[in-house]
């Protein structure tokens, strides 16, 4: 349960202790300190001056952009977590707390928001039990004093009156002369020092005109030019050609020193809201100033090529059937070179090799032009086929044992 003060600025968790003979810790409360007293003090002056508090809130926002994108991704649970920070922040004496084990991304949470509390934060044992641990060090002073719901609720506002008045300001701005400078994406840690020391000698050329550097929220820094004096009257016209002037040699600083991504003119009212940019105008006007604005280059189309006009994916793809062909004609020859009984073509082989070494081309000669008919049935008669240009010789066997004896010899025997 929590325990509060008496006018509920200060909140404390505890356990409950009630039993049927004793309320326990159900009325305790705790006492009010100093800021309570300022608090009341406060409230008390904005009645007697007839001010409502709502209306005149500070708009500034505590918590860090990571802090509030988180908060909105659940809240109920983010509300917990805030208020556990809020009663550990109020209580003097404890040091440290713990929490719970849980996923990685609500630990993000946690050390994000003990960052904006002003507390130090560590992850502590391996999963699944890694937790969050925080800490008050000297850097800490007090807890926030904007909740994270309300926050939200600011940055909301903001951006609806942004969407609201963007269009509006556009249209006046298209009509206000450039008066100052805008550096975005400025080097981290640069300071006002560096930027006064680094642009001097550009700003000095310019008499009558003094510069203002200042940071704005979005991390951007302009640089706004006014009379030297107030004595001095100098046109709005004059302001703008004069800074313009200014252009190419700052550029060439922000260049040289890294000072920034880019830099270009801009126009800013009396509280630094910025009502112009160039790169606007050069984006709606097109020109040179679109390659500064990293405006999308054009398209073009590439030239067809003409019918019957060979490209090289078209000659590659020609290269690639005839290897294709040729390694399929291959293919063939072999499977025509394979034989159906290869003990048979041995054989033969084996035969012609003997007839080659017996007589050789001459001897195959004689037995093809002899008379077949005085030549007995039991010799082996010899055929001489030319095959693809190249003399191969086939000696086919037949034997006809069935009309003649072993014992008869030939007459070409011997």
């Amino acid at each position: 349960m929590l325990i509060t003060c008496d006018c509920q600025h200060l909140k404390q968790e505890t356990k409950c202790n009630a039993s049927k003979n004793s309320d326990g810790n159900s009325k305790k409360t705790l006492n009010c300190d100093d800021e309570c007293a300022r608090l009341a003090r406060n409230q008390k002056l904005a009645q007697a001056l007839n001010i409502d508090p709502e209306a005149h809130k500070d708009d500034h926002v505590p918590y860090s952009n990571d802090t509030l994108k988180m908060f909105r991704e659940n809240i109920k649970w983010a509300q917990t977590q805030e208020r556990e920070f809020r009663v550990f922040a109020a209580d003097e004496d404890e040091k440290r707390l713990r929490f719970k084990p849980m996923p990685a991304h609500q630990r993000s949470f946690l050390h994000s928001l003990s960052e904006d509390f002003g507390l130090d934060s560590e992850s502590m044992d391996p999963e699944p039990h890694r937790h969050v641990a925080i800490f008050k060090t000297p850097r800490f002073v007090m807890a926030p004093m904007k909740t994270l719901a309300e926050c939200v609720r600011i940055r909301v506002a903001e951006a609806s009156n942004a969407a609201a008045i963007e269009p509006q300001r556009r249209l006046q701005g298209g009509r206000q002369p450039f008066n100052g400078f805008l550096m975005t994406h400025p080097r981290f840690g640069l300071t006002l020092e560096e930027l006064r020391a680094d642009y001097a000698v550009s700003l000095e050329s310019t008499p009558g005109l003094a510069y203002d550097i200042s940071f704005l929220p979005s991390e951007e820094i302009v640089i706004k030019a006014r009379p030297a004096s107030e004595s001095s009257a100098i046109s709005s016209s004059a302001v703008a050609a004069s800074i313009k002037a200014l252009m190419t040699p700052m550029c060439a600083v922000t260049s040289s020193k890294k000072l920034a991504s880019s830099l270009q003119l801009c126009s800013l009212d009396p509280s630094l809201n910025i009502i112009r940019r160039e790169i606007d105008d050069s984006v709606r006007s097109g020109g040179w100033s679109q390659v500064a604005a990293k405006g999308p280059a054009p398209r073009t189309l590439r030239p067809q090529s003409g019918f019957g006009q060979k490209t090289a994916y078209t000659v590659l793809g020609s290269k690639l059937k005839d290897a294709k062909k040729k390694k399929e004609e291959v293919r063939k020859a072999l499977e025509a070179d394979v034989v159906d009984d290869w003990e048979e073509e041995v054989r033969r082989e084996e035969e012609v090799a003997a007839a080659k070494a017996d007589g050789g081309k001459e001897g195959a000669r004689k037995f093809q032009s002899s008379d077949t008919e005085d030549v007995h049935p039991n010799l082996l008669h010899n055929e001489i086929k030319l095959l693809d240009g190249k003399e191969h010789y086939e000696i086919a066997s037949q034997r006809t044992s069935n009309d003649v004896n072993e014992g008869e010899v030939s007459p070409h025997e011997g």
